[in-house]
């Protein structure tokens, strides 16, 4: 019996997330269905999250899976975060897969997004691969907070799963149980779990309504053929769609096919999510660089230049969010970028053979005397200074001479001169 009921406000989200997690994963348990503690994990973007995903791994598979990992990483990139958790008695979570039917997968499903609700924001976002994705359509009915659902490789109803262990279901029958293999690992598979697969048959719950859709399925899925993807979407009501991913095997094995899947959903959950931390807006270009705090967090900020538009932030050891480069990353970054391109200029005057240019730039501060490379005119704050290392890397097919006059042209870089040199800045109060 799935009964799901997290709370529709988020428990100040912005504050949870301000610890240091490596990584940006938050590993955890919450208590499962059948009393078995379940493992998670919560993979978060780099900055306060504007919705959260609920993801729903494939049958005997886990939170691990490949095509998992990868899909959390392009949300984050679109700042969402998502929670992923393994279901009773697979991957690292405690209990025995035996004892364990569709029924608790979505009892399970029902706690995850509880603890969601409870520790940071309910999820508005399901995702279900193969059998999850069953677990998914069927879930999104009573989970009020949920705007958006995808399915990867899912059939159109849970009873499809039999036909992983058909030869099997005679002796499951007639003894209560039997161990059956499926991609090669070994499972046992009860009597009640073919019952209960009966009973959750999707004729007699019907498809998730009002939610929008997203079916994403191979055209050659080996496991769960494309019919399936045709039936769900024929079945669903608008708002729906239904996207091949080419060539693809049934767990999205391929970099390529796993990239796919997960900018897809990105770019199509965009339109549907609701920001539960919406920062403010990007400032107007009214000056040739403009930045503006962008209302989230202590030091996030929006950077205009011109058409151009990024964040700049502090490390979370500060107490940032690591969103963005910090001021001094990006200082460092004006001089790499202007040490290439005078050394590009400069090459191509000469007619050197120069294929490729590209430098590392590290920045700190140093006492004063221990400096050695420091001319006496320099100026410093106090007894420090600012110390900039680059390390230029030159490709082509150069001699000794070309060598030594690029490493002496990139001192004359505009950006390394302004570094050098005492500037002026004026400051008024708009």
């Amino acid at each position: 019996m799935l009964v799901i009921a997290p709370r529709m406000e988020c428990s100040n989200p912005t504050t949870w997330l301000t610890g240091t997690m490596k990584d940006h994963a938050q590993h955890v348990t919450f208590r499962g269905s059948l009393g078995a503690d379940l493992a998670a994990r919560l993979d978060l973007p780099a900055g306060p999250p504007k919705a959260y995903a609920l993801f729903v791994h494939c049958f005997t598979c886990s939170k691990d899976l490949f095509a998992a990992g990868r899909i959390a990483a392009e949300l984050n990139n679109h700042g969402i975060a998502v929670f992923r958790f393994d279901f009773t008695g697979l991957g690292h979570s405690e209990g025995e897969f035996a004892n364990t039917d569709f029924s608790s997968n979505l009892d399970d499903l029902s706690l995850a997004a509880d603890w969601l609700a409870a520790n940071a924001c309910a999820p508005q976002l399901l995702i279900g691969h193969s059998l999850g994705g069953a677990a998914v359509l069927a879930a999104a009915l009573h989970l009020p907070s949920v705007k958006a659902v995808v399915t990867i490789g899912a059939p159109a109803d849970p009873t499809h799963v039999r036909r992983l262990f058909t030869d099997a279901v005679a002796d499951i029958e007639a003894d209560g149980r039997a161990e059956v293999s499926i991609g090669g690992r070994p499972f046992t598979i009860a009597r009640d779990f073919l019952h209960d697969l009966e009973a959750n048959r999707f004729d007699e719950i019907g498809l998730a309504g009002g939610q929008a859709l997203l079916i994403l399925h191979s055209p050659v899925d080996t496991i769960v053929g494309y019919e399936n993807a045709e039936a769900i979407y024929t079945a669903a009501a608008q708002p729906k769609s239904l996207v091949a991913i080419d060539g693809a095997s049934h767990l999205l094995g391929s970099h390529r096919d796993a990239t796919f899947a997960a900018e897809t959903i990105a770019h199509w959950a965009d339109r549907y999510l609701v920001d539960e931390n919406p920062a403010d807006h990007a400032p107007d270009p009214t000056a040739p660089v403009v930045v503006a705090e962008t209302g989230q967090g202590t030091f996030l900020n929006h950077v205009v230049v011109g058409s151009h538009q990024f964040l700049a932030d502090e490390p979370e050891s500060v107490g940032g969010f690591d969103a963005g480069p910090s001021p001094y990353d990006l200082v460092a970054a004006g001089l790499g970028a202007c040490t290439s391109m005078t050394l590009r200029m400069y090459a191509d005057r000469k007619g050197m053979t120069l294929d490729r240019v590209s430098v590392e730039v590290t920045h700190g501060r140093v006492h004063a005397d221990d400096c050695a490379v420091c001319d006496e005119a320099t100026p410093a704050s106090g007894n420090h200074i600012d110390h900039f290392e680059r390390v230029v890397h030159v490709e082509g097919d150069l001699s000794d001479d070309d060598r030594a006059s690029l490493l002496r042209i990139a001192d004359r870089c505009p950006v390394h001169r302004s570094l050098e040199a005492r500037s002026h800045i004026t400051t008024t109060l708009a």
